[in-house]
């Protein structure tokens, strides 16, 4: 987890955005009320692979009304390969939302993959991580301890 930078004060977050795995249109405005972990990934990303199961840890721990793990594929990621991923992985609950035309990412700042940003309830971003991380492992839940205080 040393490469997840936690800034010195909240940026904005991008506005564009992205299809959702229902089909529909959402933003990140629409997670605002929790902490939101934000998953830039793609279906050819191996280091995506490496860290998608404990993404999905972290949301069956910690995921509710004050936290959410939220996935969302960019660039040109077909819905049949991106369950596919999924599924040869083990991940179940987490959201096949796309990014198609990498309009969030690229409002982001999101250069490769994968890169996570971790929202505030407000809605703004205050960490990012470029790479891959274990977020399964203890300083990944501490992590998100830490944001959300302790569970009732």
């Amino acid at each position: 987890m040393k490469k997840l930078i936690f800034h010195p004060a909240p940026k904005p977050a991008g506005t564009a955005p992205y299809d959702t795995a229902t089909g529909g249109k959402a933003s990140l405005a629409d997670h605002n009320g929790r902490y939101v972990l934000v998953n830039f990934w793609a279906t050819w990303c191996a280091p995506c692979r490496k860290e998608m199961p404990g993404l999905a840890e972290l949301q069956t721990e910690f995921g509710g009304d004050r936290f959410e793990v939220l996935t969302i594929a960019t660039g040109r990621n077909k819905p049949q390969a991106m369950k596919k991923f999924f599924d040869e992985i083990g991940v179940t609950n987490l959201p096949l939302h796309q990014d198609p035309r990498q309009a969030l990412a690229r409002e982001m700042g999101v250069l490769g993959l994968p890169v996570t940003v971790i929202l505030a309830p407000d809605g703004t971003e205050i960490a990012r991580m470029v790479g891959d991380a274990d977020w399964g492992s203890d300083s990944g839940r501490a992590i998100v301890r830490a944001l959300i205080g302790p569970q009732m």
